[in-house]
């Protein structure tokens, strides 16, 4: 199996750009190969490393959601002094990221892809009684990938630290209600096969956005990580007619 690049990655282009954020536990490369077809078509493109992502899960003990959500707003600061026009686009909690961030910052429009309104299992509801007690978490999620190459594109923890689980929660909740304040046109795209989050999330999420100008792509051979799974050339080029679309 190749090594992969872990780091954060920019590929200057024209006035249009586009952010693009990972998901919890992830790490860059789940975003490159979609980053990589945008700047072919002339967008310059960010790909974040969120605090603690990328590098071990000690570190990511150290971290909260707010420290995700800053790495994604200094990608977007950086973004704005090199661009005219930006957008965004999230994998799973980078998903809610995105949204959060539409909620708070100008942008012309949001991406949020395989984005969790609410957690299913109903061990995570006791997380925050026991994170003091169970420091960390080993998750036991089979994989839902399509295409067995798409693992080569995936980077996560294999052990998780409870207080980050917890924090995700946060998130999650601070999300939900921040929707309707999310004016800026949104694409959600979900894959049908996602065995991660529940099956209705993305109808959820789109019944509370505010905006007026949004929409539901599903991918009906794709798992959770849309972005290099089966049908990842079709969500990208879907990506791009959205945003050229709103450019």
């Amino acid at each position: 199996m190749k090594v992969l690049d872990l780091s954060p990655f920019l590929f200057p282009g024209g006035p249009v750009g586009c952010l693009l954020v990972h998901g919890f536990s992830g790490s860059p490369p789940e975003m490159r190969p979609m980053g990589e077809f945008l700047a072919a078509k002339g967008l310059t493109v960010l790909g974040v490393r969120l605090a603690g992502h990328g590098t071990s899960p000690e570190d990511m003990a150290k971290t909260t959601w707010r420290d995700w959500v800053a790495s994604a707003e200094e990608g977007l600061q950086e973004l704005r002094g090199r661009c005219e026009r930006v957008f965004a686009a999230g994998l799973s909690m980078g998903g809610l990221i995105v949204l959060h961030l539409a909620a708070h910052h100008p942008l012309e429009g949001v991406i949020a892809m395989a984005a969790p309104a609410y957690i299913a299992d109903w061990r995570f509801r006791l997380l925050p009684l026991i994170q003091y007690f169970v420091p960390w978490v080993r998750p036991q999620i089979e994989s839902d990938l399509t295409d067995p190459q798409a693992q080569e594109h995936i980077f996560s923890y294999d052990v998780l630290p409870t207080r980050c689980l917890v924090s995700l929660g946060e998130l999650i909740r601070l999300v939900r209600r921040e929707l309707p304040r999310v004016g800026v046109p949104v694409l959600l795209m979900q894959g049908r096969r996602d065995r991660h989050i529940p099956r209705e999330s993305a109808q959820i999420l789109f019944e509370a956005l505010g905006t007026k100008d949004k929409e539901i792509v599903w991918w009906p051979n794709s798992g959770h990580c849309i972005t290099v799974d089966s049908e990842r050339e079709a969500v990208w080029a879907r990506a791009y007619e959205f945003i050229a679309k709103h450019s």
